[in-house]
């Protein structure tokens, strides 16, 4: 018997307290373990680090000795006691998908995070009692017996986040006999018409695409902020969705925002929830679970996230284009892409995947997975006469792995590609995914098989289009223009100007936010910088490339005008059939 009892004593304090259980202990040394990531963030994330004071008792009371044998393991020397219980408590301070927090309004647990487990007993079913206000609503995809949380098995446990609180909504829809909660918590006022009949369009068109769904019951669980947010993770029977601000949640982008990341979300329970690299099944939880393969369980989701939306019609070409046409800009304007390719930049995760690095080190298996699957994608329509598409890869990556609890191998994705497209891919995946080739012209002709051509538009911004760099700026902040990203070998590049630089001053005259003014009022011509730099003040001259030169450009799609009857049909068959 393996049970957890939660409670706080001072809310404000944003500790959550832990009295782990276990009886049937058989052994003279006890391994306590506490995860050191999460599956659907591919970095480690150290839970330990805010763990504060265990103490260890037998039966009686009596403190029992331990030691600490690694960051997160704790090895409790049992004194041939069977029962034992472990008190701890947990920092939950932080509010996004993949973390716990706990205040005066709720408890919010991701059980990954501050659930230890014993490593030879984790097929036995572990509980959580919840000592929290009978007022209190609890949200969660793992079974309940009134305040106490039942999983089969510690997996089960780890992958099952839960929120409790007294101002939880909640409402559900039916698809393909599987019953689909949505509960929100957090200030909002859901249009539950609207939400559920979108929602019901982009399952019923994820559950065509797989033919089957493998869970009877499916948890939406949104944290609902009172800013601009937007994360999600995904989980076998649930996800986890924070967004915000919760006054727009019905509408406009944070709207669309939902749709999304919960479209994408719900493609995970296939995609990686079963669909599973080797490298990753099973999960190992106490280190890093190295693949090269981020592509495929991040960047055919988020293809894939999207394109139901648009298959389902809950969003139009415009919206569509608008997902595509944000992946394109963080491509070409992420220079890493020429240093790593994204089966590198895959494994590269674990190091640095989600934070913006060192310039220029790496790509995002996000953003180039996207493209890559949309290029797999049109070229085995292109190849197959419209009869096969990525679609029936990832069938056969559900049927044949994912099912049967069997993790694919890199050879596995291209064999698959390759048998579904009748051609060799050799070429396709030495340059796009296993090297840095540049994407420019295989999307133009993907683009140009469905009717599409991707418009170049220059930037607005005068530093960018012009001078190479990129800046953001803080209206509340002394530091008020600072530079966040320089194009290798432009203008800006050339004449020594960093990242973190800040910039006070445009040709003597003090900046208040307004540099793209400025640049645009001396229309193109050399200026002078005043800059912070590593604590000290320079001038830099800044004058364009001598040959035309434009940096930072975007890319708009539009149809092709004179777009034929066969491109028509082909982008039919893309993203409506």
């Amino acid at each position: 018997m393996i049970k957890y009892s939660l409670y706080l004593k001072n809310p404000a304090s944003h500790y959550i307290y832990v009295d782990l259980s276990i009886a049937g202990i058989k052994t003279k040394e006890l391994h306590l373990q506490l995860p050191s990531w999460r599956p659907g963030r591919y970095e480690l994330g150290n839970f330990a680090k805010n763990v504060k004071r265990v103490d260890v008792f037998d039966a009686a009371g009596k403190p029992l000795t331990y030691t600490k044998n690694s960051k997160d393991l704790w090895v409790v020397n049992t004194e041939g006691h069977q029962e034992i219980k472990v008190t701890y408590s947990y920092f939950a301070n932080e509010l996004n998908a993949g973390a716990c927090y706990a205040d005066d309004t709720q408890l919010y647990v991701n059980p990954v995070h501050l659930c230890m487990y014993i490593p030879d007993r984790m097929d036995e079913q572990h509980t959580i009692e919840l000592n929290i206000p009978d007022s209190y609503k609890i949200a969660t995809s793992l079974k309940m017996n009134g305040k106490v949380l039942i999983a089969a098995n510690f997996d089960e446990l780890a992958d099952s986040p839960f929120m409790a609180s007294a101002t939880i909504q909640s409402d559900f829809y039916e698809s393909g006999g599987t019953k689909f909660w949505i509960h929100f918590n957090g200030e909002c006022k859901p249009d539950w018409a609207k939400i559920k009949t979108d929602f019901k369009k982009f399952t019923d068109a994820q559950l065509k695409f797989w033919e089957t769904c493998p869970v009877k019951e499916y948890y939406f669980l949104n944290q609902v902020l009172p800013h601009k947010f937007y994360h999600g993770v995904e989980h076998q029977k649930s996800t986890m969705i924070v967004i915000g601000p919760g006054y727009h949640l019905n509408h406009g982008k944070t709207y669309e925002d939902l749709l999304g990341v919960s479209s994408h979300e719900l493609f995970h329970t296939w995609n990686i929830k079963y669909i599973r690299p080797v490298e990753m099944m099973p999960y190992d939880l106490t280190k890093e679970n190295y693949s090269r393969t981020g592509y495929v369980y991040e960047g055919f989701t988020t293809y894939y996230g999207d394109v139901m939306l648009r298959n389902s019609n809950v969003f139009t070409d415009e919206q569509y284009f608008e997902t595509l046409e944000e992946r394109l800009q963080k491509h070409f304007h992420n220079y890493g892409r020429f240093n790593l390719a994204v089966t590198d930049s895959s494994w590269e995760t674990w190091l640095d995947g989600y934070v913006p690095g060192v310039p220029y080190r790496k790509t995002s298996i996000y953003d180039e997975g996207n493209l890559i699957a949309f290029m797999l994608d049109i070229l085995i329509l292109k190849n197959t006469s419209n009869q096969r598409s990525l679609k029936d890869v990832c069938r056969i990556l559900y049927n044949d792995f994912g099912k049967k609890q069997k993790g694919y191998s890199e050879g596995d994705i291209i064999a698959i590609c390759e048998k579904i497209a009748g051609i060799s891919l050799k070429d396709f995946f030495d340059k796009y995914v296993y090297g840095t080739e540049n994407f420019e012209p295989q999307l133009t002709e993907c683009f140009n098989y469905v009717g599409l051509e991707m418009h170049k538009v220059h930037s607005h911004h005068a530093n960018e289009k012009v001078f190479g760099f990129k800046v953001v700026e803080h209206p509340h902040s002394h530091h008020q223009t600072k530079v966040t990203l320089i194009a290798p070998y432009s203008p800006a590049w050339k004449e020594g100007l960093s990242i973190n630089d800040d910039i006070l001053a445009v040709n003597g005259h003090t900046l208040k936010n307004d540099l793209n003014e400025w640049l645009n009022y001396f229309n193109g011509e050399a200026v002078d910088l005043l800059i912070t730099s590593g604590g000290k003040i320079k001038t830099l001259h800044l004058k364009p490339a001598e040959k035309k030169t434009y940096y930072f450009d975007t890319y708009k799609l539009k149809f092709i005008e004179t777009a034929d009857n066969d491109q028509k049909a082909n982008y039919k068959k893309w993203v409506l059939d």
